[in-house]
């Protein structure tokens, strides 16, 4: 009995590593990846290795891609406010006006080449407030410009006109009359007019 339980055992065994043996996949070695260097190459393999990819650090160039988004933001919201008929008409007011020649002189114009125009303009809810250095022939100085519009259909009434010179000293440029309270509005530029007829189109809905 003890010799038949040891030959099935034995025949278990002899059967498993023959099944092991007929099942077991062929390894091949790899060649290693090329080196820097080590030129170009002749032939494709496929038992080749792949080079280590080096990972992106995102913390060292994630901060320089906010800085950049966020300086580019500011200068086209500046952009936005330079090219606006508000800034042509003060500057346009400046060159003739009597005080402003008197202090600055002729050719006025931005200080900068590339002027920085401060404060805030919003046509639509009638709130102007903006300042920007300007040179001429006689000096410089930072004019400041702030206008009103106390109801919607309103005129724009003229609260500060005025040049402040580098010795702290201020000037009131508005006479006896306000030289900008001529028209209903100033002209808006495409995307303020978008704005606009949105905003009437909620209104009639």
């Amino acid at each position: 009995m003890w010799s038949r339980l040891v030959r099935r055992r034995a025949a278990l065994i002899l059967q498993n590593q023959s099944t092991a043996g007929r099942y077991q996949v062929q390894r091949r070695t790899l060649i290693s990846a090329p080196k820097p260097g080590d030129g170009p190459l002749m032939e494709r393999r496929p038992d080749r290795e792949l080079p280590n990819i080096q990972p992106f650090r995102w913390a060292r160039t994630f901060p320089l891609f906010l800085a950049i988004i966020a300086v580019s933001s500011v200068a086209i919201f500046n952009y936005q406010k330079l090219s606006s008929p508000i800034v042509a008409s003060t500057l346009y007011a400046l060159r003739t006006n009597r005080k402003a020649r008197e202090i600055l002189g002729d050719e006025i114009y931005f200080k900068q080449q590339i002027p920085w125009i401060g404060g805030q303009m919003n046509q639509l809810r009638g709130r102007i407030d903006v300042r920007f250095a300007v040179k001429g022939t006689r000096g410089t100085a930072v004019m400041r410009f702030a206008s009103h519009r106390p109801t919607p259909k309103g005129v724009f009434e003229t609260t500060e006109w005025s040049l402040e010179t580098p010795d702290g000293r201020k000037v009131n440029l508005l006479d006896s009359e306000d030289p900008f309270r001529a028209s209903v509005a100033f002209p808006m530029d495409e995307e303020e007019r978008e704005e606009a007829s949105r905003g009437y189109r909620q209104q009639l809905k």
